[in-house]
Order: structure tokens, then sequence, then C-alpha cells
């Protein structure tokens, strides 16, 4: 993977870094974001409000911890990208979780925030230079690159993708 450096990114990210098989941010958005979508609308209705274990997440919890995260990574990269040093904070999925109000929503809804966010993520990452990609700034209190970020995005997703596929379906 082009740039993506041990150190230049946090920790936890390289989890997520690793599930990603492309070589530059255009050909993950090329092989990834129409079988992230279509993963997640070929899920059987059924399967929505299961949760394998208590206090475990029901797949629209999951899904809206997903949207939500996906935020926050492109924002930070979008941060990063343009020059902002500002050390940027972590969050609390749990927290976000407990206050999303996901499993009132129906999963269409869900489903269309998904895409929207997914497509709003991938116009973002396709605008960002060479330059930018390769811009570090500090998340959660450690050095992290545009790229690294980029693919953290796709990682993410896939590492719930995994999760669904061993304990949900």
């Amino acid at each position: 993977m082009a740039n993506l450096v041990p150190g230049s990114y946090p920790a936890y990210a390289a989890g997520y870094i690793n599930l990603v098989s492309a070589d530059s941010v255009t050909e993950a958005i090329e092989k990834y974001s129409s079988i992230l979508l279509t993963f997640f609308k070929n899920i059987p209705e059924d399967k929505i409000a299961y949760r394998y274990a208590e206090g475990k997440w029901n797949l629209k919890e999951m899904l809206q911890h997903i949207i939500d995260a996906e935020r926050i990574f492109a924002y930070r990269a979008l941060r990063i990208a343009r020059h902002d040093k500002t050390p940027l904070a972590g969050f609390d999925e749990g927290t976000y979780a407990n206050a999303s109000n996901a499993d009132a929503r129906s999963w269409e809804s869900l489903l269309t925030e998904f895409e929207v966010v997914r497509k709003s993520t991938d116009l973002l990452l396709q605008s960002f230079t060479e330059d930018q990609l390769a811009q570090t700034g500090i998340t959660n209190e450690q050095p992290n690159t545009v790229i690294a970020l980029c693919f953290t995005i796709f990682g993410h997703i896939l590492h719930h993708i995994n999760i669904v596929k061993e304990r949900y379906l």
C-alpha cells in the first residue's frame, strides 16, 4: 500500500488498514464502494433487529455506528488535508451509539443515509492530491496521515462486515 508506513497512523487503525487490498485511494473506491452498500442492502430483514449477545448492537445500531465513524474519519481527513494542525480528539463509540436512536429508525432510512455518506466520502477522497494524502495531523493524540484515514474508512466498514458475517448471518 502506498505511503502507509506503520507509525504514521494510530496502532488501532492497522487492523482496519490491513483489511483493504488496494494500492491507492482510487483503487479502494473502485474496488469497495459498490460492494459495501450492496452487502448491507442484501441483509435479510429478519436479521436487522438481531443481537448475537446481550448488550451488543443490532444491525441498525451497527450501521449507524459505521455512518458516524465514516463521517468522523472523513472530517479528520479533510481537516488534515487542509493543513489544519489542530489536534483532533477521539470519540466514544458507545456514547454515540446510545445517543443515536438508530433502533427507532427504519432500515431503509439508514441504508439511504449510508449510501449518501459513502458517495460524499468518495467524492472527498477523490479530491485529495498526492500532497494532501501525505499530510500528517494528530488524531486521538497520535500521528495520522490523510491516506491512512482514507484506508481506515474502508477497513472499518470491512471489519464490521466481517463481524456481521461471523455473528449475525
